[in-house]
């Protein structure tokens, strides 16, 4: 090998990342075929075969398997929860015995010292995920709430830099979460890891759950000012045109930024008669009516908008209120198809609100499919009613 091209190898790590406004995570969402204890999980190495290589690595849901001893299909350690995006998404433990699991990905681009970062992802906390303790030998329900905790690093599972921390994990439902992040280090790695709370006296039992992790995006950072609009995120790249636009745009998906249309509620009736400050109720649930998708999608009609702005006005008006955003279908489709798009629809919803400013910590999505009907299937109205998109009031 001559000298030239030896010389070539050595600095070829140094200009391999480049700065970019957009740093992409690849299979954000965790796709891969549904695994106990995943022997790989695509473009995600475990870090678990580093920090403890005698525990079994995270697990890729939903699944299920058949039960030998009940003579019946369960899903993993007993987590029915729909993905929030596309098909699978990573379930990560913490354990009594001290131990946690941890991903990790080399970036395509450089998180730069002192720049800031804007970055999403769903998280869940599954309320049954039944396993073996590791101090006890016994069966046991992993759901002490957990952190989710973000990494920087140069290289897989490098524990370098804390870029972010989670509040404790105990919503049931998705949730999107929101970190900004402004590393101190030059960053080329990230790990995600389920962590326990601290302060702790005792290691415990507890899991989260993961999907939809957004790419990275570089913004200004507090108190600057953007002057390139590119790196701003896109649903605020652009001012919402008003209702007398022009605009001949053609069908758009949920995670485009929707025309808004201000609901002047003094102009005609609400839509939404139930959100009354006076009168509403913990546990309560009302179904958000005129609301429309293009069929088999999670496309939000533009006549829905005056509804969900109703939703938002509310929201807005009543900062202390959390609600849970549920998708529910008919029985038609298959069980697989039910749950990815009433979650998808759900989805689409939460991030219309939270587009619009209400705090993600105010709002969780969650698709129950065909589950919960609230008439019958067998006639052409009763599947009419049980399409459709509710709130529940988690708490006043």
């Amino acid at each position: 090998m001559s000298k030239p091209f030896i010389a070539l190898l050595l600095i070829s790590p140094l200009i391999v990342f480049s700065q970019k406004d957009t740093i992409k995570i690849i299979n954000g969402s965790f796709e891969d075929k549904p695994q106990i204890s995943a022997s790989s999980i695509l473009n995600w190495y475990d870090c678990g075969r580093i920090n403890f290589p005698l525990e079994s690595p995270p697990d890729i849901h939903p699944g299920k398997y058949f039960d030998k001893d009940r003579k019946e299909f369960r899903e993993y350690w007993d987590n029915n929860l729909p993905a929030s995006d596309k098909s699978t998404y990573l379930g990560m433990v913490v354990r009594d015995n001290g131990t946690y699991e941890s991903v990790s990905q080399r970036l395509d681009g450089v998180l730069e010292a002192g720049e800031c970062y804007s970055f999403t992802i769903h998280i869940a906390r599954a309320p049954k995920y039944v396993s073996m303790s590791h101090v006890t030998k016994e069966l046991t329900n992993y759901t002490t709430p957990a952190v989710f905790r973000i990494w920087g690093g140069l290289g897989f599972c490098n524990e370098r830099e804390l870029l972010a921390e989670s509040s404790a994990v105990s919503n049931d439902s998705w949730q999107i979460f929101k970190f900004e992040i402004k590393p101190k280090s030059t960053v080329r790695s990230i790990t995600f890891q389920a962590f326990y709370k601290t302060p702790v006296l005792l290691p415990y039992n507890g899991n989260i759950l993961i999907d939809g992790a957004s790419h990275i995006l570089k913004v200004p950072c507090a108190g600057e000012i953007a002057v390139n609009k590119s790196n701003l995120p896109p649903h605020k790249r652009k001012k919402n045109p008003t209702p007398s636009s022009s605009s001949s745009s053609t069908k758009k998906s949920s995670q485009d930024t929707p025309v808004i249309v201000s609901a002047n509620t003094n102009a005609k009736p609400k839509i939404m008669t139930e959100l009354n400050r006076a009168t509403i109720k913990q546990g309560q649930i009302i179904e958000i009516k005129k609301l429309e998708f293009a069929a088999d999608t999670s496309s939000i009609s533009k006549a829905s908008y005056e509804v969900l702005e109703e939703l938002y006005v509310f929201m807005a008006a009543n900062k202390d209120i959390i609600i849970e955003i549920g998708g529910h279908t008919n029985n038609v489709p298959s069980e697989s198809y039910c749950d990815k798009l009433s979650t998808s629809r759900a989805k689409a919803v939460a991030e219309y609100l939270v587009n619009r400013g209400v705090s993600s910590e105010k709002i969780q999505f969650k698709g129950y499919g065909k589950r919960k009907p609230i008439a019958d299937n067998k006639t052409v109205i009763g599947r009419q009613k049980n399409q459709r998109v509710e709130i529940k009031i988690l708490s006043v």
